[in-house]
């Protein structure tokens, strides 16, 4: 008899998650991870609106006040999801996975770390598309980092990454003129 289909997609995402985590086994690569992970948590974010006032005047407060308008309403989307989900965390969830740096709040779904990096990101390279070599990998870091520190699955860096994505694009529209 087969497991049903959600039992073994959760089977395949949590090994997933173990190979990922074991790679934090390497000191300098969980310290790397732990490092782009606590970047994320905002201060690479502030750091870059408060650079882009200081380095381009008006035009950067713009820029910032949109990218913060977005993060603001990020927050308070993934808050809301991560209350109505309830999804444990990949290292509450099977012991062999460790958490390799404290989580900031109890759920897994979705990564607000991720959000936030993808729709941060996405307004920034709008403003300033020479940020994208950056911005990108900095991103792609920040996802990959949840899911080796133990605190994501896959699935949640990838649904952020569509909601931040979504939410930015939303933003753009709103925001940015045509043409």
């Amino acid at each position: 008899m087969h497991a049903p289909p959600r039992s073994r997609f959760l089977a395949h995402e949590t090994g997933w998650c173990l190979r990922a985590n074991r790679a934090c086994t390497r000191g300098w690569l969980r310290r790397g991870f732990a490092l782009v992970s606590r970047l994320g948590d905002g201060v690479f974010w502030y750091a870059l609106m408060g650079a882009l006032v200081l380095l381009d005047g008006l035009d950067g407060v713009v820029a910032a006040a949109h990218m913060a308008a977005t993060g603001g309403v990020a927050l308070l989307l993934y808050r809301r999801l991560k209350r109505w989900t309830r999804r444990p965390r990949p290292f509450a969830a099977d012991l062999r996975i460790r958490a390799w740096v404290a989580p900031l709040d109890e759920y897994s779904f979705p990564s607000g770390h991720t959000l936030h990096a993808v729709a941060f990101s996405i307004v920034a390279i709008a403003h300033y598309p020479m940020l994208a070599g950056l911005l990108v990998p900095f991103t792609l870091l920040v996802g990959a980092s949840r899911v080796v520190l133990g605190l994501h699955y896959p699935s949640d860096v990838l649904a952020a990454t569509a909601i931040g994505s979504a939410l930015a694009a939303a933003s753009l529209w709103l925001v940015m003129p045509l043409g």
